[in-house]
């Protein structure tokens, strides 16, 4: 049995190197944690239109986790942490603890500061919100392990986005772009140079800034990866960016999952308009 249970959610698809690299960084600072994800393994959510269906899905997954006797369960995405403590124990009894990925790499900065042996060059503006800092101290909790990395320097500013993450913002006409431009225009006032994302629904918003704003955007597990010279390759931010997303994802690959799915599942997405 492993110590921990590694649980990044459903929500995995467009993001599988960010997960990756976070085992890989748990285990490297002796974090033993068995990963659980994917569709099998669901917070459900308070707000899905059929209830008993989010709680069966929930329900699953506490069971998944009893079943497993783990006693801390590490999440990634914050809707599951929410749903955690909030929705899923109300039909399951909760046997174990939960954390946050930040905060159990937080407890072992000891570990993880020998490791990072590689100079990363980055005036890294960080993109906080309000929403979450009440459940994890994410804004103050990654700045702090993103400035032990050689060559970071993390700017101070007062801005924070709204709500919990980029996500919550989607329903709202205007707030994701209004985001987007006072976050550049915090980061010309502090010189940044690097935009780093805390939640992955930011990432799949952010990561179009790169294309004319002469900025970089990464999240804060690439960051970490890079200062312990661990390789991986943003393949999503790379469709997104590209001229021809699918030329960029490569035909054999097209192929492979099936074009029609393909034009009519994943290419709107990776050409849908820019907000600014």
């Amino acid at each position: 049995m492993a110590v921990n249970t590694f649980w990044y959610g459903c929500n995995m698809t467009r993001h599988g190197e960010i997960i990756r690299l976070s085992q890989h960084i748990l285990e490297a600072v002796g974090v033993e944690a068995a990963p659980v994800g994917g569709p099998g393994a669901c917070c459900g959510s308070p707000k899905e239109s059929a209830p008993r269906i989010a709680e069966g899905m929930a329900d699953r997954t506490m069971e998944k986790f009893a079943a497993s006797g783990t006693p801390r369960v590490i999440t990634w995405c914050p809707s599951c942490h929410a749903n955690l403590d909030d929705f899923m124990g109300q039909t399951k009894e909760q046997n174990f603890d939960s954390q946050h990925l930040c905060e159990a790499i937080h407890e072992q900065r000891d570990r993880l500061a020998p490791l990072l042996t590689q100079r990363v060059a980055a005036r890294v503006f960080v993109d906080r919100h309000v929403g979450f800092q009440g459940r994890v101290p994410v804004n103050d909790i990654i700045p702090d392990l993103l400035g032990i990395i050689p060559g970071v320097s993390v700017v101070d500013h007062p801005y924070r986005a709204p709500s919990y993450m980029c996500f919550g913002l989607a329903s709202v006409p205007g707030a994701l772009a209004d985001v987007q431009r006072t976050t550049l225009a915090a980061m010309r006032e502090t010189g940044a140079d690097t935009l780093v994302t805390i939640f992955h629904s930011c990432h799949r918003e952010m990561i179009g800034l790169e294309r004319g704003h002469g900025i970089r955007v990464v999240n804060w597990v690439h960051l970490l990866a890079e200062g312990m010279g661990l390789p991986y390759e943003d393949e999503y931010k790379a469709w997104r960016n590209a001229e021809d997303p699918l030329a960029a994802i490569g035909a054999e690959r097209v192929a492979a999952a099936g074009e029609t799915a393909v034009r009519k599942l994943v290419e709107p997405e990776l050409s849908r308009p820019r907000l600014i």
